[in-house]
């Protein structure tokens, strides 16, 4: 009956010890799933590097002949002024007319327009050069002085303006993005009398690229925002 009195001590023992390491562990395995999710937001702007510039000229007549000639003639002396005010020829390019026949259009009802021929001509500027072609935009109204008048902006053929130097700044950004990141972690652990501890995870979001303003389409405004999880110790 003795032994039966320390065996059953040595098991309660036993089980005591192993229920206290148990414990423990499951208390080491809890503290590492302490974490705090943080955001950290980088932006900058930059100048837009490349700018898109379609001069559309329109044209109407009943002489399909007659457009022709007038469409050569007018698109040399715009790329000419072109030339003459800095824009290289490989940034230029001439899109073949839009030729639009009213008595073939069959959506144009009983009325009838002024001409039969309408043509749309396409002059695009492709260049880095923001701050010319900006200049030259401008002062378009040069043109009118050698009866060229060249249309407004529409949704199909708008100046539009592009930051494609992304790869040269990202490093910086995200690291900016990163340390904000552990900034707010660093004031969370704080307030919650903890430690910060080893970065569990973290994601990289996508780099958005966007005009600053509706007024100023050549200054755009980069952003990323990177989320990483830290662990939380006591």
């Amino acid at each position: 009956m003795k032994n039966y009195a320390i065996e059953s001590a040595i098991i309660a023992l036993g089980l005591m010890v192993m229920g206290y390491f148990i414990k423990s562990g499951l208390g080491q395995v809890a503290n590492k799933e302490r974490i705090v999710n943080v955001k950290g937001l980088a932006e900058m702007e930059v100048p837009a590097n490349k700018v898109t510039w379609p001069l559309v000229v329109k044209y109407f007549d009943n002489d399909i002949k007659t457009l022709y000639r007038e469409v050569n003639e007018t698109n040399k002396k715009v790329t000419d002024y072109l030339k003459q005010n800095g824009i290289k020829e490989e940034e230029i390019s001439i899109k073949a007319p839009e030729i639009v026949d009213t008595r073939a259009d069959r959506y144009q009802g009983t009325s009838q327009p002024t001409a039969r021929y309408f043509v749309t001509s396409i002059i695009t500027v492709t260049s880095n050069n923001v701050k010319l072609v900006r200049q030259l935009i401008s002062k378009q109204s040069d043109l009118l002085s050698v009866g060229i008048v060249i249309a407004g902006d529409d949704y199909d053929h708008n100046t539009t303006y592009e930051y494609t130097d992304l790869n040269r700044i990202k490093p910086k950004m995200i690291e900016e993005a990163t340390q904000n990141a552990r900034t707010s972690a660093e004031k969370f652990a704080k307030d919650s009398e903890s430690t910060l501890g080893k970065i569990k995870d973290a994601y990289q979001g996508q780099f958005e690229i966007e005009d600053r303003d509706a007024n100023t389409p050549y200054i755009k405004k980069i952003r990323i925002v990177t989320t990483v999880n830290y662990y939380l110790d006591d």
